[in-house]
């Protein structure tokens, strides 16, 4: 075989296989799960987020590159390998709260590819740029909270916070990627030492509060309890007070009756009231009518006919009694 015919059969296989293999790598495949980006002669495509068969020019003129489409997860502070094995960075999760203590803070970011053109072309490593974002919003919200909030009620609170400033930051950065949430997996003191003091003043800070509620609860009951007695105190003067004006009203209306009768007959109503006050000041007394000018003794039971007239009062006519003194009956 001449060298001629070997170098023709050499091209001719060298160009039959460039032919093979760009039929092969002009097809490719679009998961449900995947994005894709076409690469022409280094510009990228709009995203492809339809999942098929799809077709391209073959390398080198164009090439394709899938990227997930899923929610990824960054372990900031400590990395949990596949036997479930956790190791702890303590340099990075080590903080200062805004009170001058010290915490070791861990968290996971979730995070998901939003962008494919900017995730792959706008930054050389986007997550490592996620992760000294995430470093520096969490240390900036540790750096304005209290201790007390980050280790007890306010997490919650440097969770949101966290999230915003993390997603400010990597809307600034234009990296691709779109933060979802940010949770807290552990905060806690550096040493057993300190942490031992710390629960020692949480527990304090607790029975406290439970002191003060228990205050609370007695002042307003014994607030509820003075009230009421205020109001049945007020209650009681009130029914007094009206008992009193109407006592006044009635005893006017009787001594407007009696001097009515004392202007009608002066001496008459003189003496009824002189009896009628014996009797109240002495009820158990023996009334007698004497005569100063003889010895004989003239008797007229008034006890006997008060109760005479109490038990048998007169449904007819009034009878009109006069006795004369010395004259007999």
């Amino acid at each position: 075989m001449s060298t001629k015919r070997l170098i023709s059969i050499i091209v001719a296989l060298f160009i039959g296989v460039i032919l093979l293999s760009a039929v092969f790598t002009s097809w490719y495949t679009v998961d449900e799960s995947e994005q894709a980006i076409v690469i022409t002669f280094g510009k990228a495509s709009d995203p492809i987020t339809e999942s098929g068969l799809k077709f391209k020019i073959p390398w080198p003129i164009q090439k394709v590159e899938k990227l997930s489409k899923e929610t990824f997860s960054l372990q900031f502070g400590y990395k949990q390998a596949p036997d479930g094995e956790i190791t702890s960075f303590d340099k990075d999760t080590k903080m200062i709260t805004g009170d001058d203590s010290i915490v070791l803070t861990d968290l996971v970011v979730q995070w998901k590819i939003t962008n494919p053109r900017a995730y792959l072309f706008n930054s050389e490593n986007p997550l490592e740029m996620l992760h000294d974002a995430t470093s520096a919003s969490i240390r900036s919200v540790i750096g304005n909270s209290k201790i007390d909030d980050a280790l007890t009620s306010g997490k919650a609170q440097i969770e949101a916070d966290t999230t915003d400033l993390l997603a400010s930051l990597i809307e600034k950065y234009n990296i691709g990627i779109t933060v979802l949430t940010v949770k807290l997996q552990d905060v806690e003191l550096p040493n057993d030492e300190v942490r031992s003091a710390f629960m020692a003043v949480t527990d304090a800070e607790e029975t406290k509060n439970t002191k003060v509620n228990q205050a609370e609860k007695y002042e307003n009951q014994k607030m509820s309890e003075a009230i009421g007695e205020k109001d049945a105190i007020i209650s009681n003067a009130e029914g007094i007070k009206t008992s009193r004006i109407e006592q006044a009203k009635g005893d006017v209306a009787l001594f407007d009756k009696l001097f009515a009768g004392y202007q009608y007959n002066k001496e008459i109503t003189r003496e009824r009231l002189i009896m009628e006050t014996l009797d109240v000041v002495l009820p158990n007394a023996q009334i007698y009518i004497m005569n100063d000018e003889s010895g004989t003794m003239k008797y007229l039971p008034l006890q006997t006919l008060e109760s005479k007239k109490q038990t048998n009062p007169p449904t007819g006519t009034n009878t009109d009694t006069k006795t004369e003194e010395g004259s007999g009956q």
